[in-house]
């Protein structure tokens, strides 16, 4: 059986408008995952550490007969073909893929939170998300248009800026 599930995607290092392409396209090569719509590029402030570059974030709706966790293994191995590295927490990377969510799917384990606890307090996921779904929710209910008076203060751009 497929579910659809959201994916958000970030990177600064190493051309990061082509490692989110890489990603996209490897994506759609792995037998399961069928790549149904992608939001436009975004570029945004890092929230960690400042002294970095500014990331292109995206966020992906997805088709997959992978588990949850099947396709967090998926998504982490395309991170490593794409030279990931963790080395400090909200660091510069090459490549973040996360899952967003999975379906309606509410799950609190030792690898895997869904949907991703922290949705709601990155524009760099939600004006991308609602991009994808408009009038959407999240899974436990919250509305996407509710939640984007908490992040207005961060810094997102389309990407490329418009002349």
């Amino acid at each position: 059986m497929t579910q659809q599930a959201y994916l958000g995607l970030g990177a600064n290092l190493a051309d990061p408008e082509q490692q989110l392409q890489e990603a996209l396209a490897r994506l759609t090569r792995h037998e399961g995952i069928e790549l149904l719509a992608c939001s436009s590029f975004y570029r945004s402030r890092p929230l960690g550490p400042q002294d970095q570059d500014d990331f292109i974030n995206a966020v992906c709706r997805i088709s997959t007969s992978l588990s949850p966790l099947d396709l967090l293994d998926r998504l982490q191995a395309i991170e490593q073909a794409q030279g990931r590295q963790r080395s400090r927490p909200w660091g510069p990377r090459t490549l973040d893929i996360d899952l967003l969510f999975y379906a309606d799917l509410v799950l609190h384990s030792e690898r895997l939170t869904l949907p991703h606890p922290r949705i709601a307090e990155r524009a760099f996921v939600l004006y991308p998300l609602r991009e994808l779904l408009p009038d959407g929710c999240l899974p436990d209910g919250r509305r996407l248009d509710e939640l984007e008076p908490a992040v207005r203060g961060q810094s997102i751009y389309p990407w490329p800026q418009p002349d």
